[in-house]
C-alpha cells in the first residue's frame, strides 16, 4: 500500500465568502458571455439546447443558465474509486484525501548515461511506469511522454500496454482520439477479464483538455470525455489557463474564468451521461511575460492550485490538478525548491489527483528518469506533514522520560525501538544523512547522482511483466503493438 489517501486541508487561501464570490460570478459569466466552440459539436450542442442552452451560431457562442449548471453539477459523483490492478494503490477520490504522481506530455527526456536531452521513445513511458511502480510516494502513471518511434494513431493503446506492463498501479492518459480511446478499453478488457469488470473497477482514465483557453470548447477532447462516460471510463474535464496570456493577469481573475470553463464542461458531460465519473480539471499557471511562454514553477501556481480545490469541493467534483512544474532545466536547486513549494501547496490543501508532481522539468518539455526519484522523496515529504503530530498517552512517553530519568539515554529503550521506524520520515535512499568523512569516502556525489544510481538500479533489473503472456499475445494480433 502506498501513502496516498492521507486528508489534506491545512492551507485554505480563499475564504468561504470568497469561494462564494468566485462562484457566483463564474455562473453569471457562462449565462452572459458564454462559451465558444470549434467546429463539429452541432449534434452535442443541439442537444444542449433542448435543456435549455440558447446557441447563437453566428457569433458560435452557447450559454449556460445557471439553474441547469447547478443541476446537472449536482448528477457528477462527491466521490468514486480508481482502481489498480491489484488491489493495493486504489485512489478514492474527493473530500481532502490526496494522491501524487506522474504526467506531462514532454518530448524530450535528460539521457540517464550522459544528461544530455534527447526526443521521447515509448520505451520512456515503459520505463516511468517501471520507476512509478517500485516508488511508494508515487500513487499512479500517468502518460507523461511523446512516443516519438511510433505513428501519431497509435498512441494511446500503446502507451497504456507499455505502461499496464509494467505496473499495476492506476494508468491515466490524454487520449487523442474517439477510436482509439474504444481500442484502449477493449484492450484493458482483455488486460482485467472483461468489459463489465472493466465498467465495474475502472483501472485506467483519460485526461480530456475540454477547454482552450479563454473559453472555447474544444471538439477532439469533448468527443473524448463524452466517449470516457459512455464507457464507464473516469475522465477529466480540464482548462489550463495562463494567467496573463490566456486569463486575466491577477490569480483571481485566473480563477473566476478557470471555475467558469469548469463548470460549462461538467454540466456538458453530466447533461448526456448523467452521473459519468468526472475530474474537475481546473490548471491555472502563469505566462513569461516575457516570452510568452508557460511558467509553471511559480509559488504562485501552488497558491491558485489549492484555491482551485476549495473551488471544486464548493461544487462537490474530486479534483484534478498539478504540481512540480519546474522551470528549471535539470534536477537542481531550483527545481527542488519550485517542485517542493508547488507540491506541498497543492498537498496541504487537499487536492485529489495531483499530476505532473513527479519527473517534470522545462515546464513539461523534458523528463529525467533520476528527477522521479528525486519527487518521490519530496511527495513524501510533503505528505508526511499530513500525518501531523500524535499526542496520546504513549506518543507523550511520560513513562519512558520517567524510566530513564534525569541525565540517561533513550539508545536502548523500548521506547525508541517501538518508534524507530515509523515516527519520522523515512528516505527512499536519495538523501545523504550522513558525515563529511563518509560523503567524501563515497564519492562526493550530489543529489542527481545518487537518484541515477537508483534508476538504473531499477531499470537494470529483469523486468517481472504484470500482463500475462496469452493476453499479450491476444493484444499484439488485434492491435499494432510496439513494445
Amino acid at each position: 500500500m502506498t501513502t496516498g489517501g492521507l486528508s489534506g486541508e491545512l492551507y485554505r487561501p480563499l475564504s468561504s465568502e470568497q469561494v462564494e464570490n468566485i462562484h457566483n460570478r463564474a455562473l453569471d459569466l457562462i449565462e452572459e458571455v458564454g462559451m465558444t466552440y470549434e467546429d463539429g459539436l452541432v449534434e452535442v450542442l443541439e442537444n444542449m439546447v433542448q435543456l435549455g442552452c440558447r446557441v447563437d451560431h453566428e457569433a458560435r457562442r452557447i450559454f449556460f443558465p445557471r439553474k441547469l449548471v447547478n443541476e446537472m453539477v449536482g448528477k457528477a459523483p462527491d466521490e468514486f474509486t480508481l482502481y489498480s490492478r491489484d488491489g493495493k494503490n486504489d485512489m478514492l477520490m474527493g473530500k481532502n484525501r490526496v494522491y501524487a504522481g506522474t504526467g506531462g506530455t514532454s518530448i524530450t527526456i535528460l539521457d540517464l548515461e550522459t544528461g544530455n536531452p534527447r526526443q521521447t521513445v515509448l520505451g520512456d513511458a515503459h520505463n516511468v511506469a517501471r520507476i512509478t511502480d517500485k516508488m511508494k510516494n508515487i500513487h499512479f502513471f500517468q502518460s507523461c511522454a511523446v512516443p516519438h518511434d511510433i505513428p501519431g494513431e497509435q498512441y494511446d493503446f500503446n502507451i497504456i500496454f507499455a505502461a499496464m506492463l509494467a505496473t499495476t498501479k492506476h494508468v491515466m492518459l490524454g487520449c487523442n482520439f474517439d477510436k482509439t480511446l474504444r481500442d484502449s478499453f477493449r484492450m484493458v478488457s482483455h488486460i482485467v477479464g472483461g468489459e463489465e469488470i472493466l465498467r465495474e473497477k475502472p483501472v485506467f482514465s483519460i485526461s480530456s483538455c475540454m477547454v482552450i483557453s479563454p473559453l472555447k470548447f474544444c471538439t477532439q477532447s469533448t468527443i473524448n470525455a463524452l466517449t470516457a462516460a459512455e464507457l464507464g471510463v473516469p475522465t477529466t474535464a480540464t482548462s489550463a489557463p495562463m494567467s496573463g496570456s490566456t486569463s486575466p493577469m491577477t490569480m483571481a481573475g485566473t480563477l473566476l474564468q478557470t471555475h467558469a470553463e469548469e463548470l460549462a464542461a461538467i454540466t456538458l458531460v453530466q447533461a448526456h451521461h448523467p452521473g459519468a465519473k468526472m475530474l474537475y480539471g481546473g490548471l491555472p499557471a502563469m505566462a513569461d511575460m516575457r516570452s510568452m511562454g508557460y511558467q509553471g514553477g511559480g509559488v504562485e501556481c501552488g497558491m491558485m492550485t489549492a484555491a482551485i480545490h476549495q473551488l471544486s469541493q464548493h461544487i462537490g467534483v474530486p479534483n484534478y490538478c498539478s504540481s512540480g512544474l519546474s522551470d528549471a532545466k535539470v534536477p537542481d536547486a531550483q527545481a527542488g525548491w519550485e517542485k517542493a513549494y508547488t507540491t506541498g501547496l497543492a498537498v496541504m490543501s487537499g487536492n485529489n489527483y495531483i499530476h505532473h508532481a513527479a519527473g517534470m522539468l522545462e515546464s513539461m518539455l523534458c523528463l529525467a528518469y533520476e528527477q522521479y526519484i528525486i519527487d518521490d522523496e519530496i511527495i513524501g515529504q510533503a505528505l508526511k506533514i499530513l500525518k501531523g503530530i500524535t499526542v496520546d498517552e504513549d506518543h507523550m512517553a511520560f513513562d519512558a522520560i520517567k524510566q530513564v530519568g534525569p541525565g540517561g539515554n533513550y539508545l536502548i529503550s523500548p521506547h525508541t525501538m517501538k518508534y524507530l521506524r515509523s515516527e519520522y520520515f523515512q528516505s527512499n535512499g536519495i538523501s545523504d544523512k550522513g558525515s563529511r568523512k563518509s560523503w567524501t569516502d563515497n564519492g562526493e556525489m550530489d543529489t542527481r547522482q545518487r537518484a541515477r544510481i537508483i534508476a538504473r538500479d531499477i531499470l537494470g533489473k529483469p523486468l517481472e511483466p504484470k500482463i500475462p503472456r496469452d493476453i499479450q499475445n491476444q493484444i499484439r494480433s488485434e492491435l499494432p503493438i510496439h513494445f
